[in-house]
């Protein structure tokens, strides 16, 4: 992979569009100016996710692996290293800590067992097809492998994804990421968000007006990267296998 290549492509010059510290639509805003109006806790709990990054202690011994597929799964070439957010950790806090969401797909190991087991599912795929680490890989052959786990159709690993299907670590991975990113102040900046709302609340709910703190949307345009899949989508009818199919009862 060379030096551009996971950047997003400006469509008018076909150049990479170099990192920024503020991706996204909304240039200038920042959710962090507004902590003076939340109330202690909650700046305390915003301000945590900026200041105190978590250790890694569940990735301890699988750390290159997880950064490489929660890498690809939500990929941040396009912020500067100053600003990217730290998915990998906090998706080990939860783990360490065993939050759960309360839920899990019925005889399905437990979140941490997922990962386990997950993990080394991925590891058999990239040494089959490729004969070396996922973590080695390039970013389209990694891609690959990763599709393969959302059409639950792994080329190896039999044993271990009949005890889950390979689709539910896809979900788990995607669910997991998401919940990170979109946790941090970083990316409600990136999408415009004001932040939390309690005690000043909100007065525009409608219409898609911006707060009198907020800025108004401006786009640019942009191409996926040349090396990247975010631009295709199949959809899932027809690719998932029938022991991956919710069941009656399959979920509580």
């Amino acid at each position: 992979m060379t030096a551009g290549d996971g950047l997003p492509i400006d469509p008018r010059t076909g150049e990479p569009l170099p990192p920024r510290a503020q991706p996204g639509y909304y240039p200038g805003f920042s959710t962090l100016e507004q902590q003076a109006f939340w109330d202690e806790s909650t700046r305390q709990v915003v301000l945590a996710r900026v200041e105190r990054i978590p250790p890694i202690r569940f990735f301890a011994g699988d750390l290159p692996l997880a950064a490489a597929l929660f890498d690809r799964i939500l990929p941040q070439d396009d912020r500067d290293e100053q600003h990217r957010i730290p998915i990998v950790h906090y998706v080990d806090e939860r783990l360490y800590e065993d939050v759960s969401d309360g839920y899990r797909y019925a005889g399905a190991p437990s979140p941490a067992d997922c990962y386990r087991l997950g993990f080394q599912g991925v590891e058999a795929i990239a040494v089959h097809l490729h004969g070396t680490s996922f973590v080695a890989l390039g970013p389209a052959e990694q891609d690959e492998i990763i599709l393969s786990l959302r059409g639950d159709n792994p080329a190896a690993g039999d044993e271990i994804w009949q005890r889950f299907p390979a689709v539910h670590f896809f979900e788990l991975l995607v669910t997991d990421a998401v919940d990170a990113y979109y946790a941090h102040p970083y990316a409600w900046d990136e999408i415009g968000f004001g932040g939390p709302s309690y005690p000043r609340g909100y007065m525009r709910l409608e219409n898609g007006l911006p707060e009198p703190w907020e800025v108004n949307e401006r786009r640019y345009e942009w191409e996926a990267p040349r090396e990247s899949r975010s631009d295709t989508y199949t959809p899932l009818a027809g690719l998932i296998s029938e022991r991956a199919r919710p069941r009656e009862g399959g979920t509580h």
